[in-house]
């Protein structure tokens, strides 16, 4: 395909195909998917079955009126909104003179143009070949000389052209790299946990608004953009969080419906981050009339990947439905949702309270008494942003008012060496374990 076409973008035709026995897909959703793959959309073909034939996926008399479709249009290539197994696919491309791609190659091809990364550009590859190993046999017909294109992008036409065993060869390349990366990832997470940093991990329905949470929540920059998986790399970014200190928070790579196993499993180096955090935040578009299936959806992929973690549910978009901002509790100082808007930034405050709550436990109030020696705590509860108050008596001793989790109160104490009960009078008797006196030394 000429330099131009490919600016100009392919025609497609988009086929969406209501199957009784199989789950209902959205074909607003398909529309959205071809645009990010930067289809010119001529036609979107509706179809109806109670179960898909075995030979064209669709009757012969529905694929002969697509094919008149594509002749008359000088289609580019039928793209169909269910996984094709490549006897069908070469079956329907036989009668359509043209190339035929499924919904798993679309969205590997979105996955192709979006990898910005080492990392992704590897995952992305290896799900490629893993997909197109079954259809080499696609090469040996009269579609040699066709090069890019949705669904072949990335390794292209010359992987179709080697054989077998070369494709393993190079797939098992893939995946050695891909091991060394998650050992490198391995090594950092370790890293934190040593060091008690908690790890917050947005994830969602691709187009909830996770990338421009991020942004806000880690003052970053990462692309963010209203289409489907405007951002494909995993990002990480340590902040410092009022009340809790230094944590990680984590933008990962957007879900969607009926996202193919091979596809999980290839980017299960990226979505360890999500297996691994202290706590989700699941990122829900309030405003989508699919919320509930992509709530589904989004589930269905954590529990795949053995994501059994925390989930604070972050409903986003606010503004477009005209909720308030609020925290729902599921259970006392347990946040289970959260309203907000990142686009107008409502309730922002409300998400991080939460999210200390979540990570820390009840916030409670304490008054501290603090000798002229215990500097080094004040400027460390300075640091977590936690003092409300703070006034010196006559003897030079420093009083403050704190709110923040009573555990991490005594964390910061006890790792200072200081008199628990000197410090908290009576309020030392909250704690089930209380900590050891040490005198302080000069």
């Amino acid at each position: 395909m000429d330099h131009l076409k490919q600016q100009r973008g392919e025609k497609v035709i988009l086929v969406s195909v209501s199957v009784q026995m199989l789950e209902d897909l959205d074909a607003e959703e398909f529309h959205l998917l071809a645009q990010s793959a930067g289809a010119e959309i001529l036609e979107h073909v509706h179809a109806q079955r109670i179960r898909p034939d075995a030979k064209l996926f669709i009757g012969s008399g529905k694929a002969e009126e697509i094919a008149a479709l594509a002749e008359q249009h000088e289609a580019d290539l039928v793209i169909f909104d269910h996984a094709l197994t490549p006897a069908q696919a070469r079956n329907l491309e036989k009668i359509m003179h043209c190339r035929v791609v499924d919904r798993t190659e679309l969205i590997l091809d979105i996955f192709a143009q979006r990898a910005r990364t080492y990392e992704g550009k590897l995952q992305v590859e290896l799900a490629q070949l893993q997909h197109l190993s079954s259809r080499l046999i696609r090469s040996r017909g009269d579609l040699d000389s066709q090069k890019g294109g949705i669904g072949l992008r990335g390794p292209g036409e010359t992987v179709l052209e080697t054989d077998r065993r070369l494709l393993r060869i190079r797939m098992g390349q893939l995946k050695a790299k891909i091991e060394k990366v998650k050992q490198t990832r391995t090594q950092g997470r370790v890293a934190r946990q040593k060091a008690a940093v908690p790890t917050v991990s947005l994830v969602g329905y691709t187009n909830a608004g996770k990338s421009t949470l991020f942004n806000i929540l880690a003052d970053s920059d990462v692309y963010a953009a209203d289409q489907l998986f405007a951002t494909l790399d995993p990002t990480l970014r340590r902040l410092n969080w009022d009340g809790i200190g230094n944590l990680v928070l984590a933008d990962t790579v957007g879900f969607v419906r009926n996202l193919s196993h091979s596809l999980v499993e290839s980017f299960k180096a990226t979505l360890e981050e999500t297996v691994e955090a202290t706590l989700l935040l699941h990122v829900i578009d309030s405003s989508s009339p699919d919320m509930l299936e992509q709530i589904e959806a989004v589930e269905k992929v954590l529990k795949e990947i053995g994501a059994d973690v925390p989930v604070l549910q972050v409903y986003n978009k606010i503004d477009a439905t005209g909720e308030q901002a609020k925290i729902i509790y599921t259970a006392p100082h347990q946040p289970g949702r959260v309203y907000i808007s990142a686009h107008t930034q409502q309730g922002l405050d409300l998400l991080r309270q939460a999210v200390h709550e979540c990570l820390m436990g009840n916030i409670q109030s304490f008054e501290l008494n603090l000798k002229p020696a215990y500097g080094k705590l004040r400027n460390q509860l300075y640091e977590l942003n936690v003092i409300q108050s703070e006034q010196y008596d006559d003897q030079g001793n420093l009083h403050l008012h704190v709110i923040m989790a009573p555990h991490k109160l005594e964390q910061l104490i006890k790792q200072a060496h200081l008199p628990i009960s000197e410090i908290l009078g009576d309020r030392a008797s909250l704690f089930q374990k209380p900590l050891e006196e040490f005198e302080i030394k000069d």
